[in-house]
């Protein structure tokens, strides 16, 4: 579908408002960590199983949610994500137990990311715009959902302040609905209206058997685990970890809303470079970057400075990994199938989200600190760094039979 520059601006800017939403309304849970655990009479240790089932519901789904959206259309796909994503919500106000919480927080709203986030609306913007502005497009794309994070987790703060948890949580609820209407522009770019009959009708399963055979699609599978281990943990855990230090809990949202922002510039960055150089070299420096990030934030003093200069840094690495991952997803199997073959590289980012949250939680619990899981972070950093190394950057062939 050729669309001119004005028509597929319009479908960019909903994509990228519905990314603000989704992205936005993820990245504050972390807020209601320690008010809410108190509440209810809870150890942190109960939330951040449920933050982190949250993560790994949505790599799960999202793993079906691309596949639906491929074969079905991506527009019923991103309204069962909103209906999700709003019922989570308000269930987490409702809930009274731990598998209560577990329920909504964790698996409702999992499930509701994965139909309204990067893996159902990148796979759009990408097909809308023209070939030659796709890493872009990949970069703006992910800025919006950082710009999200930074406009809506102070939101999210001023609510609980205002209105207390209860009620916040289902005001944001309600405003999930706006989602559905952003979603509309985007229902004529799924993949199920790409004509490539050989590809078309064979099975999803022989689609990942033979894209899993292609040795840099998997290094980058496994790669991705490591960008869901570093930014669920301090999306979670960055809130509470600051007050523990003695600061007041806006500094945590400070913090959270400051990574929003200076990654809004490096997922542009990312995106634009991605166009221009190899993409698994950026990827390879973004997580060393990260290593010395981590490694200068464990050793320094922690000061209102150190925290902000931190939460800075890293937010000028924390989603520009995305669009030198999609856009090599892209480069190894075009378009056709990108939402369910980008869906299964974000299910490992979100095993490794589960597993940073959950350790967080786990490791704070035993031990009352954080430490063990900042070191963790740091080893895992050098690994990612020498998975992507040897990432080659040319067009596979998906070699799969026809179901009929």
């Amino acid at each position: 579908m050729n669309l001119s520059k004005t028509e597929y601006r319009r479908v960019l800017l909903a994509a990228c408002l519905l990314l603000m939403l989704s992205i936005g309304y993820r990245s504050g849970f972390g807020l209601f960590l320690q008010p809410l655990s108190s509440a209810r009479g809870w150890g942190r240790d109960v939330l951040s199983l449920a933050l982190a089932m949250q993560n790994l519901a949505w790599g799960v789904v999202a793993v079906f949610a691309g596949a639906l959206a491929d074969r079905f259309g991506n527009l019923k796909v991103i309204l069962a994500g909103v209906v999700l994503y709003a019922a989570g919500m308000w269930g987490m106000s409702m809930a009274q137990t731990e598998w209560q919480i577990i329920l909504t927080a964790g698996f409702l709203v999992g499930a509701g990311i994965a139909g309204t986030a990067f893996g159902i609306v990148l796979p759009a913007i990408v097909r809308a715009v023209p070939e030659d502005k796709r890493s872009w497009a990949l970069g703006v794309g992910t800025a919006a959902g950082s710009f999200g994070q930074f406009l809506i987790v102070p939101l999210m703060q001023w609510l609980i302040d205002a209105f207390g948890l209860y009620p916040s949580l289902k005001i944001l609820a309600a405003s999930a609905f706006v989602m559905a209407l952003l979603a509309i522009p985007l229902a004529p770019f799924s993949g199920r209206r790409e004509s490539n009959p050989a590809i078309v009708e064979a099975s999803l399963w022989s689609i990942l058997v033979s894209a899993l055979q292609v040795r840099s699609y998997t290094l980058l599978v496994f790669g991705f685990f490591v960008c869901g281990f570093h930014v669920a943990f301090i999306t979670v855990h960055m809130p509470g970890y600051v007050v523990d230090l003695g600061f007041e809990a806006k500094v945590g949202a400070w913090s959270i809303s400051l990574i929003g922002l200076c990654n809004v510039f490096g997922a542009y960055i990312a995106g634009v470079q991605s166009g221009k150089r190899p993409k698994h070299l950026i990827l390879a420096g973004i997580y060393l970057a990260r290593v010395v990030a981590i490694s200068a934030f464990v050793l320094m003093p922690v000061s209102l400075t150190s925290i902000l200069l931190f939460s800075a840094v890293m937010g000028f690495l924390w989603l520009a990994t995305v669009p030198p991952t999609s856009g090599l997803v892209v480069t190894f199997f075009g378009t056709r199938y990108m939402a369910f073959l980008y869906g299964f590289v974000f299910l490992s980012h979100q095993l490794g989200s589960f597993s940073g949250v959950w350790l967080g939680g786990y490791l704070y619990g035993h031990y009352g600190n954080y430490d063990g899981i900042w070191y963790l972070g740091i080893a895992l950093g050098l690994l990612a760094a020498a998975l992507h190394w040897p990432i080659q950057e040319r067009a596979a062939n998906l070699a799969v039979a026809s179901a009929h």
